[in-house]
């Protein structure tokens, strides 16, 4: 045997040889089928052991077998709020040999096929969408779907998980008033949990006998948004002590303004964020928001997955996770009160 083939990978033909039976069988057993007998598939996996053969990713999904990734559609990386639902998948799918790879829908615009198509063509056991959903969204009938997070369209058959965010706006804003601030502005953006944010914050302000100011940036929620927001919140509301974010990175942008509007935080304006995301705990940020509980809709989620992948005729349902204030420095109460 030359050293070539001494390094050459066992192939399907290799273990079909070795075991005495077809390619085709061989492929039954690595897809799990229930039609091949016990002695068979015991012959077959005796020859992979013995080989050490390992099939490919490629070579299983063409071969029909499940590929064991599911897949993650999300719509900006630069969002940090799929840092923890993020986490919390991958710690929900592991134990069950499941892994994920993400598509960010935001950075591959420009290319006319949607991610979900890439997705599709691995033939993914499931699906997670973290973004809104649209019409290029083809996802086929009896594919398991979680939906991560509220959003304005509708996926037939899919499961909601997300954190209750008109009751995390009302814990924000009620914390602001609490604090004795009258003059509150909400920045919003583009989406349905930056909707239902927008709602708590007015259920809030109305039950507190508050005018509620919101304004938006550019139509989404990026740091960029929240500064635009910011500033055209300040410039024409100057009277303005407190901002409520409908996410940290707007929160961020927020921060940026009031320090060139030479705001001090929190002495002049007080600033809450919404996700409770890895930034928001930092020693420069110390920034007071909501608990989303991000790491947790992405547990749920894995779980939902993992039941409906395991043929759990679980109907469609919407997950609420109680959101949790968490108090730190970027408030406090107005200097008129203190």
């Amino acid at each position: 045997m030359t050293g070539t083939e001494a390094r050459r990978r066992p192939t399907i033909y290799d273990v079909a040889e070795a075991a005495g039976v077809s390619k085709s069988l061989v492929s039954l057993v690595l897809r799990g089928s229930p039609s091949v007998s016990e002695a068979r598939r015991t012959a077959v996996l005796d020859a992979m052991a013995r080989l050490d053969y390992r099939p490919s990713q490629a070579a299983a999904a063409l071969a029909g077998a499940t590929t064991r990734t599911i897949g993650v559609v999300i719509d900006d990386y630069r969002n940090l709020w799929f840092v923890e639902l993020l986490r919390g998948l991958q710690e929900g799918l592991a134990p069950h040999g499941l892994r994920i790879a993400v598509a960010d829908h935001t950075l591959n615009a420009h290319v006319e096929a949607h991610p979900l198509d890439g997705f599709l063509s691995m033939r993914v056991d499931g699906l997670v969408i973290a973004t809104e959903p649209t019409g290029a969204m083809r996802v086929p009938e009896g594919l398991p779907v979680v939906v991560a997070g509220h959003r304005e369209g509708v996926v037939p058959g899919a499961d909601v998980v997300a954190n209750d965010d008109r009751l995390g706006a009302r814990l924000a804003t009620e914390h602001l008033v609490g604090l004795g601030h009258r003059g509150i502005g909400h920045l919003t953006g583009g989406g349905g949990a930056a909707r239902l944010r927008a709602e708590g914050f007015a259920e809030a302000m109305a039950a507190a006998g508050l005018e509620p100011r919101t304004v938006a940036g550019d139509g989404a929620t990026t740091e960029e948004d929240g500064y635009v927001a910011a500033v055209r919140l300040l410039d024409t509301a100057p009277e303005t002590t407190a901002v409520f974010a409908a996410n940290d990175t707007m929160a961020m942008g927020a921060l940026a303004a009031a320090g060139e509007r030479g705001r001090r935080v929190p002495q002049d304006l007080s600033v809450v964020g919404y996700d409770d995301s890895p930034i928001a705990s930092t020693h420069l940020l110390q920034l007071t928001t909501v608990d989303s509980r991000n790491a947790e809709i992405g547990a749920v989620a894995a779980e939902r997955l993992v039941a409906r992948i395991g043929g759990s005729p679980a109907p469609e349902t919407a997950v609420l996770l109680d959101p949790q204030l968490v108090v730190r420095g970027s408030t406090a109460a107005p200097r008129s009160t203190a």
